[in-house]
C-alpha cells in the first residue's frame, strides 16, 4: 500500500492556540508526521488527530477533505 498523505489539506494558517484552522496539528506534528514511516503509525497519528480534532471541535470540513486527498494519492483513507 502507498504512503499515506500528509493530513495538511492546504490552510496552513496557525490561529487556534497554535494549531492550524485546516487539520488542526501544529508545527511540530506536521513535522513528525513527515518522520512516520511505517504504515500503522501513520494510521495512528490520524487517529490521533481526529481524536485531536473532536476535542478541539470545529474540524468537520477535514474528513471529506482529507478523503478527496487520499482519493487523488490512489490510497484508502484510513477515516
Amino acid at each position: 500500500m502507498s504512503k499515506l498523505p500528509s493530513p495538511c489539506i492546504g490552510v496552513c494558517k496557525f490561529k487556534r492556540e497554535g494549531h492550524c484552522i485546516g487539520c488542526s496539528m501544529t508545527k511540530a506534528q506536521k513535522s513528525l508526521f513527515k518522520t512516520l514511516k511505517k504504515e500503522k503509525h501513520q494510521h495512528a497519528f490520524i487517529g490521533m488527530l481526529v481524536h485531536q480534532q473532536g476535542d478541539l471541535g470545529k474540524y468537520s470540513h477535514w474528513p471529506k477533505a482529507y478523503e478527496r486527498r487520499c482519493d487523488k494519492k490512489g490510497v484508502k483513507s484510513p477515516i
